[in-house]
């Protein structure tokens, strides 16, 4: 037998991976399993983007290698995107990398800037993925707090008495996953602030602005961002484009070239026919967003009854495509989510698998039909 690697000493299979092996295992014996504890859109891509997405098919140059920069169309569609959106102006050549997925984005950005030994601020609650990578390039993470009584909000007065000489990067998540809270300006300023003072590359992580929120923001918007920040975006979620793999790292050309070096010796472009796709999505009006919102206020409606039928409390004044909540005293996420599995087919996210702030909370995913949140609410009331 030959031992895997050192670097996968420390990281262990996404819990999803695992999890869903189970859920899947319960279905296949015959029960009717209520899916709640996934970000994944149920909901059809737009229409006009299916129609792009075919109509390249037929283009000659469809079926042939990409530029690793991505088409100069989406790269376009990128830039007008941002600057109707988040009133941010970028340069569609020098300032606008696309990715297949941001989460390829995570382990670019860490490869290209992270030696081993160097440190990364982790948020706690947060995407696993950033300790995950973080772990696998040989950095060492380093985690910041993140509570309910301070709104999921980093304190950076707490932070900056720490030693921060190893730290190269940190990520923050706004609007934020798993906990639906929001960042206002006084925040990224701050933010930016406290990396150009202790030489801090952030990168903000941005794929749940437009679900539920009616004030979109970006990061590199605030003043001196391009300097010591990067923003991901993606199509997965605002766009119901999950499985298509498509984002975008965006900032200043010095960062976006040395994160190519990594790029152009991984991958190869995307395929044209979803670059094309993509472009159409991303010029699509508001009233795109406004359609996809009154489905997903319609069943967050339901969610927020099931957590109470539940006797979960969920946190306040949240967005995204999820709802966060304090489960009952006297019980732990993890067995709250195993109970709520075996006895009820009911799944949702455990908050332990966050980080240890997340312990005590569950997340609910509304990618799930308001018929079938309805069930759930029927079952647990029976």
């Amino acid at each position: 037998m030959i031992a895997q690697a050192n670097r996968l000493n420390h990281v262990q299979e996404y819990y999803f991976s695992t999890k869903l092996q189970e859920v899947r295992a319960l279905a296949a014996s015959g029960r009717d399993i209520i899916n709640l504890g996934i970000g994944s859109p149920d909901l059809p891509p737009p229409p006009e983007v299916i129609t792009e997405l075919n109509l390249a098919l037929t283009n000659p140059v469809a079926h042939q290698y990409q530029p690793y920069k991505g088409t100069a169309d989406f790269r376009n569609s990128i830039k007008e995107f941002y600057a109707i959106h988040y009133q941010v102006e970028l340069d569609a050549e020098k300032e606008i990398l696309p990715l297949m997925g941001s989460k390829e984005g995570i382990t670019h950005i860490s490869m290209a800037f992270l030696n081993e030994g160097d440190e990364v601020l982790i948020p706690n609650p947060g995407y696993p993925t950033y300790t995950s990578v973080t772990n696998l390039v040989g950095a060492t993470p380093v985690y910041y707090s993140l509570t309910e009584e301070e709104n999921w909000s980093p304190d950076l007065e707490e932070l900056a008495n720490r030693d921060l000489s190893k730290v190269k990067l940190m990520w923050v998540n706004y609007p934020h996953m798993p906990t639906g809270a929001s960042a206002n300006d006084e925040i990224f300023k701050n933010l930016i602030a406290f990396a150009r003072k202790h030489k801090i590359l952030i990168i903000n992580d941005n794929p749940y602005s437009f679900i539920l929120n009616e004030n979109p923001k970006s990061i590199l918007k605030a003043e001196g961002a391009k300097d010591v920040v990067l923003e991901l975006n993606s199509l997965s979620k605002s766009f119901n484009m999950a499985g298509w793999r498509i984002g975008m790292i965006c900032g200043n050309e010095k960062n976006l070239n040395t994160i190519l070096k990594v790029k152009t010796n991984m991958d190869s472009g995307m395929f044209y026919p979803l670059q094309a796709g993509a472009a159409a999505a991303l010029r699509l009006p508001v009233s795109w967003f406004n359609s996809q919102n009154a489905i997903y206020t319609s069943r967050k409606e339901k969610i927020l009854e099931l957590a109470e039928v539940l006797g979960c409390k969920p946190a306040k004044e949240q967005t995204g495509m999820f709802v966060w909540a304090r489960v009952p005293p006297g019980t732990t996420s993890e067995s709250f989510v195993d109970e709520l599995l075996h006895e009820h087919s009911i799944f949702t996210a455990p908050g332990f698998i966050f980080g240890s702030q997340g312990e005590g909370y569950v997340r609910f995913s509304l990618c799930a039909t308001r018929e079938n949140i309805e069930r759930a609410i029927i079952r647990m009331r029976k």
